[in-house]
């Protein structure tokens, strides 16, 4: 019995004409995987170009960020259930990159005068920038944990619900992202009241992740999913916002090739869109099972 149920496994499995729950909430994990690291992409480009490549580590991220789009394209055009080695292959990478990156980052800090001084984590390599990389593979690893579930069975990560452990997740993600937006903003003087947006959406966010994650989960939290469309809404709008300070320089976008470096990081926004998208599948997750 053991060995039709080892050999039903190695099956190849047949592709659903409509994705389960569990797949419809990977394919969005894989969408928010990929547009964290298309954030890491373009951001790590402009600042490593600034930086004249001088470290050849310092491509590593660029190779790894387009990696983790294409097979995150890839995740979100798979209704399939089962992870895919290659896809989980890179996600680890992703991770093991941004905790690497994180330590180059803290090093070029600390090798300045001065040392860990508010000077120098203000103008020095951003600390929390690395970590956008492996939030990117965190949310692809999970987006194949909850993929790799039979079909009629709830996904679990680590013996829990895959809908809570996503959702608790998220919200120190949040938590982390926000306070570099926080620290930032904060060398900005918060000049423009829309600055403090990035500091209270995302904690409000992940409060809610928080609670969802802990709280009932037939719970409908219809004002759960609009904060998380709103937090995902403003990640775009500060797109928009960036464009604006950049447009303020000198010169403005005529002189983008100064502005566009000296000015606020334009990619960096969408991080918060990426981390709301993967808060809405973990309230789809729970919803969804919680009719069982």
């Amino acid at each position: 019995m053991a060995g039709t149920r080892e050999r039903l496994r190695e099956m190849p499995r047949p592709v659903p004409e409509m994705p389960t729950a569990a797949v419809t909430a990977a394919r969005r994990l894989n969408r928010a995987a990929g547009i964290i690291a298309a954030s890491v992409l373009i951001d790590s480009a402009m600042e490593h170009y600034r930086g004249n490549f001088h470290n050849k580590a310092m491509w590593t991220p660029l190779v790894t960020s387009s990696l983790s789009i294409a097979v995150s394209i890839h995740g979100v055009s798979d209704k399939r259930h089962g992870a895919h080695p290659v896809r989980d292959l890179v996600y680890a990478a992703a991770g093991l990159v941004g905790a690497i990156g994180t330590g180059f980052h803290v090093y070029n800090v600390t090798k300045k005068v001065g040392g860990f001084s508010w000077q120098n984590i203000f103008y020095s390599a951003p600390l929390g920038a690395p970590a956008a990389m492996s939030l990117s593979g965190l949310m692809g690893f999970l987006a194949e944990r909850v993929r790799d579930s039979e079909p009629e069975e709830e996904p679990e990560l680590f013996g829990l619900p895959a809908g809570r452990v996503v959702a608790a997740t998220t919200a120190v993600s949040l938590l982390g992202t926000a306070a570099e937006a926080g620290l930032l903003h904060f060398r900005g003087a918060f000049h423009n009241p829309a600055m403090l947006l990035p500091i209270t959406m995302p904690p409000v966010a992940a409060a809610l992740l928080g609670a969802a994650a802990a709280g009932d989960a037939a719970k409908a939290r219809k004002g759960s999913r609009l904060w998380m469309a709103a937090t995902a809404a403003m990640g775009v709008a500060g797109v928009a916002f960036h464009a604006y300070g950049v447009s303020r320089g000198m010169g403005g976008w005529r002189n983008w090739r100064q502005n566009a470096f000296a000015g606020p990081p334009l990619p960096a926004p969408p991080s918060f869109t990426g981390l709301a998208l993967a808060g809405l599948a973990a309230l789809a997750l729970l919803k969804e099972h919680a009719r069982e």
